[in-house]
Parts: structure tokens; sequence; C-alpha cells
């Protein structure tokens, strides 16, 4: 029985299983988002996040460092662990968790395979706080009307109060 058995073991032992997610990870990284299967998806996504936090903990020299050499230590690869120091966590320092977003891209023909794409939130220019327009949002009521500003209440008030140059100009 697997009672409280919640690990994806994707079908591999467990060394094979380790290598995989170390993998996905470090591409994940340096790429900012990869394809994979919507299963693998899931299983990095609990891999890579604990490692993303990881980046913001520590304000000392020696903290920092014993930080790298954890993640270092999941990753295996000295490129990856660089671009997650100095890009990415600065970037997601403000975020308080939920870093990856996994979208589902269909099916795979060959072997009917659910295909999912996983990628980091800040750094998707279409999703992200970049693409929002500049301009404010006009706040609305409760009734679901965006209120008047009281400039343009006052300009249609003078408006219908005063006539025109053309009503003074028949009379």
């Amino acid at each position: 029985m697997r009672h409280g058995d919640k690990i994806n073991n994707l079908g591999r032992k467990k060394a094979h299983r380790a290598a995989l997610l170390s993998n996905l990870a470090s591409q994940l990284i340096v790429n900012k988002r990869i394809v994979t299967t919507l299963a693998k998806a899931k299983a990095l996504r609990t891999y890579v996040e604990p490692l993303l936090t990881k980046t913001k903990k520590g304000e000392g020299k020696e903290e920092i460092s014993h930080q790298h050499r954890v993640v270092f230590s999941y990753l295996q690869d000295k490129t990856a662990v660089k671009e997650l120091f100095t890009v990415v966590g600065p970037k997601i320092a403000s975020r308080p968790g939920g870093y990856t977003r996994i979208l589902k891209l269909g099916i795979r023909v060959g072997d009917n395979a659910e295909k999912a794409l996983i990628e980091l939130v800040d750094f998707n220019e279409i999703y992200g706080k970049s693409a929002k327009s500049t301009a404010e949002p006009a706040k609305k009521t409760r009734r679901g009307r965006a209120p008047k500003k009281a400039a343009e209440v006052k300009e249609e008030v003078v408006a219908e109060t005063t006539p025109s140059t053309e009503e003074k100009t028949a009379e």
C-alpha cells in the first residue's frame, strides 16, 4: 500500500529521477521556460521552487555562500547556479512564492503524452507587470460602472446650463 506516498516516481529509480529533475531544473533556470510532459512539469515545480526560495535567504556572506553550496548540491551545474543567484534571485526577491507557471499544450502525436510548458513567472513579458498599460484603470462602483471624475461632471453641468454660441446668435 502507498499510504502517504505523494511523490510521483515518473517510472524511474531514485538516482535516475534525481538526475532528470536536476537537468530539467538547470535548463529551466537558464532558459526561463521549457516544454516537457505534464507529469514531469508538476514534479519539477515541487523540485525547483524550494531552490528558488533559497536565493532569497541570507544576509551575511557566509549564509549566501552556504545557500550557493546547497543549491549546487541539487543542480550540479555552475552556470545554472550563477544564473539563479545573479539574474533570477534579484528579480523574484519581492515575490512571496509561486515562482513557476504550468501551461498545458495538448497531447504529443507519437505517444499521446500530455505536453506542458513550465516557465518562471517573472520572466514572461506577456503576463508580467511590464505588459500592463501605464494608464491607471478607473475605479469601479459596486454596480459595475466606472464613476465619472469630478472635472468631467462639472464640464457636463456647465455645458447643459450655458447656451452655446450658435444658440446665442440665433436669438
